[in-house]
């Protein structure tokens, strides 16, 4: 009697554990920029990628998951150091979230470096799609350069012929003029690099009134996006040369906090919340609804980057350690986007649509960021065919 006792408390014991180990949450390190002016990017794919975790009730892809999430602070030191701590501390095997390129090329290294994936958000630096692609790291965003880009072709679109542009001085801002210079068919008038910290844009404002260019096109994001063209305005330039940019320039958050000196202004990327397909319809609603706030495009990235770690841990069944059978399962895309058509290109970036937009009016008499036109469909990156994989 005792032994059956004994037998049956065992096999109890064991169908515990087991269920205990079956429902042990993956781990998903992420690090993202939460402070400072450009805080609200990160806020905005943290809350995106969170939102898909929530409406499956705490699971991706029927497994539980359990993200750790630290603040960078926009600096790459932080970034590593984060790593680090989430690697060697935590066992973490999966990161996400990276918003700035910066703090992507002195962080994704150290976690594909030890064998762990990364499947960025927002950051694409050109730096990982060519030659230094990985096969442990995914873009669900775009290139830096080829989101850039699409803001040449619609500046030669629109018919300009003589451009300024400038940017922040670090990798993104160097990629972001070379993509815009790569589409533009007409005449460079001017190019200035500015600091990441910059506040005060008057020496711009002033070279660019010098070089009286046709169009002018800068790449400020986040809290420098808003200072900027509060300036361009209050310098009188915005009614004088028009702004041709890219959606990192002119998000929801910054349309809201600028107000009407946003008005026509001429805007493309690859999301916008009027894109007409289910996903990206209950993603807006649900965001609006949980959120109070009209999501960003870092708010869709973060969701669509949890919706393809969905489609990864169903497949897999939860297990990331297996590198290649993460990537095989992750390049079949079993997942919708919030853009609609999606695809990974051979460097795994993506391959999708790209827009032309307009900030006008909408009929409640409030600004919104409205898509007037395909630019660019299926299209890839430059940099794809250097890359081995």
């Amino acid at each position: 009697m005792k032994l059956k006792s004994s037998l049956l408390a065992f096999a109890a014991a064991s169908l515990f554990a087991t269920s205990a180990l079956a429902q042990d949450p993956v781990k998903i390190g992420m690090i993202t920029t939460l402070s400072g002016p450009a805080g609200y990017l990160g806020q905005d794919v943290r809350d995106g990628f969170q939102l898909a975790i929530d409406m499956e009730g705490g699971k991706l892809g029927g497994v539980p998951v359990n993200v750790l999430v630290e603040d960078d602070g926009l600096k790459p030191g932080n970034g590593r150091q984060i790593a680090e701590k989430f690697l060697n501390d935590e066992g973490v095997k999966l990161f996400t979230g990276i918003v700035f390129s910066n703090v992507a090329g002195a962080t994704v290294p150290e976690i594909v470096d030890a064998d762990a994936i990364f499947v960025s958000p927002n950051a694409g630096p050109s730096e990982f799609a060519g030659k230094g692609c990985n096969p442990n790291y995914f873009v669900l965003s775009w290139l830096t350069d080829t989101m850039q880009g699409s803001a040449g072709e619609n500046a030669t679109d629109l018919g300009y012929k003589k451009a300024f542009v400038l940017a922040p001085n670090y990798q993104a801002g160097k990629d972001a003029i070379a993509g815009f210079k790569r589409y533009f068919k007409g005449e460079i008038a001017g190019e200035l690099y500015t600091r990441l910290d910059q506040t005060d844009f008057a020496a711009e404002m002033a070279q660019i009134k010098a070089a009286n260019p046709d169009v002018v096109f800068q790449f400020q994001p986040g809290g420098l996006g808003i200072a900027f063209l509060r300036q361009y305005q209050q310098s009188g330039l915005l009614g004088a040369i028009p702004m041709v940019i890219a959606e990192p320039s002119m998000d929801h958050a910054i349309l809201k906090a600028v107000g009407d000196a946003a008005e026509g202004l001429n805007v493309s990327g690859a999301w916008n919340t009027d894109l007409d397909n289910d996903t990206n319809r209950e993603f807006v609603a649900k965001f609006q609804e949980t959120y109070k706030r009209t999501p960003t495009m870092y708010a869709a990235q973060g969701y669509d980057t949890a919706l393809a770690i969905a489609s990864v841990l169903k497949q897999t069944e939860g297990k990331v350690e297996d590198v290649e059978a993460f990537r095989t399962a992750m390049l079949k895309t079993e997942f919708k986007t919030t853009r609609g058509s999606f695809s990974f290109g051979k460097n795994q970036h993506p391959v999708q649509d790209w827009y032309a937009m307009q900030v006008v009016k909408g009929d409640d008499g409030q600004l919104t960021l409205k898509t007037r036109k395909k630019l660019l469909s299926a299209h890839g990156d430059p940099f794809a065919g250097d890359c081995d994989l």
